[in-house]
């Protein structure tokens, strides 16, 4: 097996317990690391067990320990090392797509799209690219997509939808599958204009693949369009990924310096208290230019201020259709 220093694991439930059982019992030092069934610190390596069911090693040591533990006592296979043989689709010539800013109520929807042969997939795994997920702070997410972007040269796209175009996109799609979609479209095209005999893209399932088939113009429709779950773990999905990582992490600061507050990431507490400072600051059509209106926060925001969406000249709240229950009919 080729030694890197990061491998990134999908456990079962029963393998996601027979690991933590193995760090707590063995010659580890526990570590506590945020969204973790367990985590611990090892020879030369770290082992982190995620509460998604992801096992992540990272280390001059990770190899090693995956070899010797992971693969005899909690897989029962060895399975690491061969995804070339297991799977060659993987390095062959095809692109990536992800997006960054869906769940975050302030800053852009950016999506990516990163090109990718085996030449490139090689170096893109010796720079240890991987989910943007796994990334722990917005510097190392910065820095590895400023070596992805030189790595990969004109090889990549990235559309960013600021928020007052996604406001407006949203009060004539109704839906965030759609804008997706069509932000994936786009990206689609824009790499295909550089790259034009790429002949697959895959992206992760957030809907209908027929919706981004929809979205593509003639040049796109010639292409192989692929969804799958957990697809940030092809190289070139994930490499994508971090490009709209650090494009979104660039408009939200650019967004927060423009408005003279700083805009968090997310939808928690401290999201409403900086919507909070901003609508006091500028007034609710403040959160047209910096936020996804569709999100209740901008609801709870204005409604602690005394203020409505109409008031404000803000789109409607979406509806949402009542749940309703269906009887066996008798």
């Amino acid at each position: 097996m080729e030694k890197k220093n990061s491998y990134t694991v999908k456990l079962t439930p029963a393998q996601m317990d027979a690991a933590a059982r193995i760090l707590r019992e063995g010659n580890y030092r526990m570590r506590k690391v945020e969204h973790t069934v367990a985590a611990a610190e090892g020879e030369d390596c770290q082992i982190a067990l995620y509460k998604s069911g992801k096992c992540l090693a990272q280390g001059k040591g990770a190899a090693d320990w995956i070899t010797f533990v992971l693969e005899p006592q909690v897989l029962g296979e060895a399975r690491l090392g061969y995804e070339d043989i297991l799977n060659p689709e993987a390095n062959a010539p095809h692109m990536g797509v992800d997006e960054s800013g869906k769940g975050d109520f302030f800053g852009p929807l950016v999506i990516a799209a990163a090109y990718v042969d085996e030449a490139i997939a090689r170096d893109l795994k010796a720079m240890n690219v991987r989910d943007s997920k796994t990334i722990t702070t917005d510097k190392a997410a910065q820095d590895l997509a400023r070596k992805i972007r030189a790595r990969l040269g004109d090889r990549f796209a990235v559309v960013s939808i600021g928020p007052a175009a996604y406001n407006r996109l949203y009060v004539t799609m109704k839906s965030v599958n759609r804008i997706l979609a069509w932000g994936h479209a786009r990206a689609i095209e824009n790499l295909l204009e550089k790259v034009p005999d790429c002949p697959r893209a895959l992206s992760d399932q957030f809907g209908p693949a027929q919706q981004i088939q929809r979205a593509l113009q003639q040049k796109g429709r010639q292409i192989k369009l692929e969804q799958r779950h957990k697809a940030e773990s092809d190289i070139a999905v994930a490499a994508a990924s971090i490009l709209a990582r650090a494009g979104f992490l660039t408009a939200l600061a650019a967004l927060g310096t423009k408005h003279g507050v700083k805009l968090p990431k997310g939808a928690s507490a401290q999201v409403k208290a900086a919507a909070g400072e901003l609508v006091k600051k500028h007034g609710g059509a403040a959160l047209l230019e910096t936020a996804k209106c569709h999100f209740k926060t901008t609801d709870d925001v204005l409604s602690a201020q005394g203020k409505t969406r109409q008031d404000e000249g803000l789109p409607p709240a979406p509806e949402h259709k009542p749940y309703v229950v269906r009887r066996p009919a008798k």
